[in-house]
């Protein structure tokens, strides 16, 4: 039995996530207007990168199965006309390495990468130069990695079937023979390549591997009843996973060069569609109807702009205070309450300093002393004479 939990509407479960076949059957990639064909080829292309780009990088065959998986989960949520292949390839493996704990770093997987495209092309590779390309290229992987995360909803766990050929074979009884489970362990990393594992548990898998192995072999196994029924696996799902192998064997390869311009040329059409769409003016707004003609609108425009010129900034002003106040009616009595006190404090703080000022004189003309505009005059008539003195 699976373990499976509820969490606020979201269930969580080791399981593999399995899409429906509508989904699987209308992509984002065939509604940007992408053939079936070409969709086909870049994911095969793209996993030939992650599996021979892992044998070069040496991380385990698990972290390359992993990358695989995301790979071809990732595609089925978004197009290959708007991602690029190659530069979600490379954060797929990136980010397998990491899942599985054998990090490797992101300037690696470009070199490999590089190495990988130049190979297939011409016999004498030459290294990447580290440029302004190359700083756009590691900031697209990265942001690739995180537009991955997101799509997948950091769901990253994939469950392998590799372990469960083995432990299948071993119930049959059949570990011992090498042949078998090496040839099923083989087909086991070809179905990667293949939507297999988005569309079957990896359980089904396991025994439409095993049960290929054995034909070719010509191994016999349980039949009455079938032993595949042991596992809860359908003669029909394995039949059709085996003819997806068989088709994969029999699929001729496409250039990386030709599969870029089909994606190119689908690119470049949704984007001139898009321009047309922004350029073209809008259905649904409505002009204003005016009752007035241009040249009525000019001349009322101008006789304002004459009239507020003969005004000066303090009428500007006192104006602008009327009408807010006619605008606004509605201002409480308590703020207008609370203005006519602050004014009165002020009225009533200036007349305190004035009678301080006259208690001030009075009280120096009691003492025979002088007041403090005299003092000041006093002062500044001995200052001139010193000045002049000296």
């Amino acid at each position: 039995a699976s373990m499976q939990q509820e969490y606020a509407g979201v269930k969580l479960t080791l399981e593999n996530c399995l899409f429906p076949t509508e989904k699987i059957e209308h992509t984002p990639s065939s509604s940007d207007g992408l053939n079936a064909s070409t969709e086909e080829d870049l994911r095969l292309l793209g996993c030939e990168y992650i599996q021979e780009a892992g044998i070069m990088l040496k991380v385990p065959q698990v972290a390359m199965a992993n990358a695989q998986v995301l790979f071809q989960r990732f595609f089925f949520a978004k197009s290959f006309v708007k991602n690029k292949m190659e530069e979600v390839a490379m954060a797929c493996i990136w980010l397998a390495s990491k899942v599985e704990e054998a990090p490797r770093r992101v300037r690696d997987v470009i070199n490999v990468f590089h190495y990988i495209r130049q190979r297939r092309v011409t016999k004498s590779p030459t290294p990447m130069q580290l440029d302004s390309n190359y700083i756009m290229l590691k900031n697209n992987v990265i942001k690739s990695e995180r537009r991955l995360l997101k799509e997948l909803g950091f769901c990253v766990h994939v469950k392998h079937p590799h372990k469960i050929i083995v432990v299948y074979l071993q119930v049959l009884e059949m570990e011992k023979n090498r042949d078998l489970v090496q040839t099923a362990w083989n087909y086991m990393n070809d179905s990667l390549r293949t939507t297999v594992f988005v569309r079957y548990t990896p359980e089904t898998i396991a025994c439409a591997c095993i049960y290929m192995a054995a034909r070719v072999l010509q191994v016999p196994l349980p039949n009455q009843p079938h032993w595949f029924c042991l596992f809860n696996a359908t003669e029909e799902d394995i039949q059709q996973i085996c003819m997806d192998l068989m088709r994969l064997y029999q699929h001729k390869k496409a250039t990386h060069d030709e599969l870029e311009k089909q994606v190119d040329i689908r690119r470049k059409f949704l984007q001139q569609e898009k321009a047309k769409d922004n350029a073209s003016p809008k259905r649904d707004d409505k002009k204003r109807p005016s009752s007035l003609s241009r040249d009525h609108r000019s001349d009322a425009g101008d006789s304002r702009s004459r009239k507020r010129t003969h005004h000066s900034t303090d009428n500007a002003h006192e104006r602008t205070r009327h009408k807010r106040r006619e605008r606004s009616p509605s201002i409480s009595k308590d703020r207008r309450d609370s203005s006519e006190e602050k004014e009165r404090y002020r009225h009533k703080r200036r007349d305190h300093s004035g009678s301080r000022d006259r208690y001030r004189n009075e009280k120096r003309h009691k003492n025979g002393r002088k007041d403090d505009g005299d003092e000041r005059s006093s002062k500044l008539k001995k200052h001139k004479k010193h000045r002049s003195r000296h």
